[in-house]
C-alpha cells in the first residue's frame, strides 16, 4: 500500500459528493434541533400565544433563508465544487465557520440559561432552526444531481 493510501485512511477523506451531503444533514440536523427548542418551549403557551409567535418565526426564517443563508450556502457549495475531487471530511466548513459556529453555540447556551422569556427565544430559534433546514434543501439538491450525473459516490 503506498504512503498516500496509508496516510488516506487516518485523514477521513471523501469525495466532494459525500462532502455536500455532510453539509446539507448537518445544516438540517442542527435546524431540527433548534426547531425542537422552540416547539418544547412553545407547548407551554396557549394557543393564541404559540400561533402568534410560531407565524413571527416561520416568517423570520423565510427571511433569513432567503437573504442570509442560501448566499451562505452557495458559496460553500462554490468552494466545494473548486476543491480537488477527495477532500478531508472536515473541509464542508472553512476554519472562519468553525469559529463562528463555536460563538453561535457559545451564544445559544446563554440565552438558553438566560432570563428572556422561552417564547421570545422560540421566535429566534424557530427563525434559524427553520432557515437551517430549509438551506440544508440546497446541499442534498446538489448532491443528488451529482449523484444522478456521476453516478457513483
Amino acid at each position: 500500500m503506498s504512503e498516500k493510501m496509508e496516510a488516506d485512511r487516518f485523514r477521513l477523506i471523501v469525495t466532494k459528493k459525500i462532502l455536500m451531503f455532510i453539509a446539507g444533514l448537518m445544516w438540517l440536523l442542527v435546524g431540527v434541533m433548534l426547531l425542537n427548542y422552540a416547539r418544547l418551549w412553545l407547548s407551554l403557551e396557549s394557543g393564541k400565544i404559540m400561533i402568534l409567535y410560531s407565524g413571527a418565526g416561520v416568517l423570520s426564517a423565510l427571511i433569513i433563508h432567503h437573504f442570509g443563508f442560501l448566499r451562505v450556502a452557495d458559496k460553500n457549495l462554490q468552494r466545494i465544487f473548486s476543491m480537488k475531487e477527495r477532500v478531508s471530511v472536515f473541509s464542508f466548513l472553512t476554519w472562519k465557520s468553525y469559529i463562528l459556529i463555536a460563538v453561535m453555540i457559545t451564544m445559544g447556551i446563554t440565552l438558553r440559561h438566560s432570563a428572556i422569556p422561552k417564547k421570545y427565544l422560540a421566535v429566534l430559534y424557530i427563525g434559524i432552526g427553520l432557515a437551517l433546514a430549509l438551506s440544508s434543501i440546497r446541499y442534498i439538491r446538489f448532491f443528488i444531481k451529482e449523484l444522478i450525473l456521476k453516478g457513483t459516490m
